[in-house]
């Protein structure tokens, strides 16, 4: 079997690969690997039936990549397999560093060969990709970003619960926050997929995935396939083609 990483700012997703297919995915806040021994702990009753062949991570947060390296190599015996500058990926990317392209980025990008990617996370990113070239990126803040700049730069308005409200127009602080805040994401996805689309004169499949992307799915007007496991279906991708 495989395990799998997907590490961003505000989530961890950990899979489990058996012959090429995740069976089981387990989210945790990224806030909770601190330190390799205690995550170890943590996991332990999750992965102690399991016998791990190997492991990958993709991740954007760096003294957490360190942590899982040094969980992995030190409880698993596995040297972990971590997409980083230098490891085929079998995708082009046209921007001015290459270098600076983060690792979900990569390994959402890897799965289609041509598809508008939508990646509601810490942040919102949409990847536009073309006979397997990544070939432009848009990054906007996320749900939970845009609250907490919201409640932190206001002297009255308070934390809410990210939630679809009942009506559009709200009618208390809160309501009104969630409107805000998700059906201005709403709009938002809307019309940068057409003005992504008018820019590249095409309207590639969009796919749908990130934390948020349960939520958001279903007020969506435009066509959009919902898959919320595509960075760590292109990690896996990935590792099997430096295999």
């Amino acid at each position: 079997m495989i395990l799998l990483f997907d590490v961003g700012n505000t989530a961890l997703k950990m899979a489990f690969v058996k012959e090429d297919e995740i069976i089981k995915t387990y989210l945790f806040s990224t806030d909770v690997l601190k330190k390799a021994d205690d995550f170890y702990l943590l996991i332990h009753p999750l992965i102690s039936k399991y016998i791990f062949k190997k492991a990958a991570i993709a991740s954007v947060v760096p003294h957490k990549t360190k942590e899982l390296r040094e969980m992995i190599l030190k409880h698993f015996y596995l040297k972990p397999f971590v997409v980083e500058p230098g490891v085929k990926t079998g995708l082009k990317i046209i921007a001015d560093n290459p270098l600076e392209v983060g690792a979900d980025i990569i390994a959402a990008s890897v799965l289609y060969q041509n598809a508008l990617i939508i990646d509601l996370g810490t942040a919102v990113k949409y990847l536009y990709v073309k006979n397997n070239t990544l070939r432009g990126v848009v990054i906007a803040p996320g749900l939970e970003t845009s609250l907490k700049a919201l409640v932190d730069n206001t002297a009255l308005l308070p934390n809410v619960e990210i939630k679809v409200p009942k009506t559009i127009l709200g009618n208390n602080t809160v309501s009104c926050m969630q409107s805000g805040l998700v059906y201005g994401l709403v709009a938002q996805i809307e019309g940068m997929i057409k003005k992504i689309s008018l820019e590249v004169n095409e309207l590639p499949p969009v796919y749908l995935t990130g934390g948020y992307s349960e939520l958001v799915y279903p007020l969506l007007e435009e066509e959009v396939i919902y898959e919320p496991k595509i960075v760590l279906l292109g990690l896996l991708k990935i590792l099997k083609k430096n295999l």
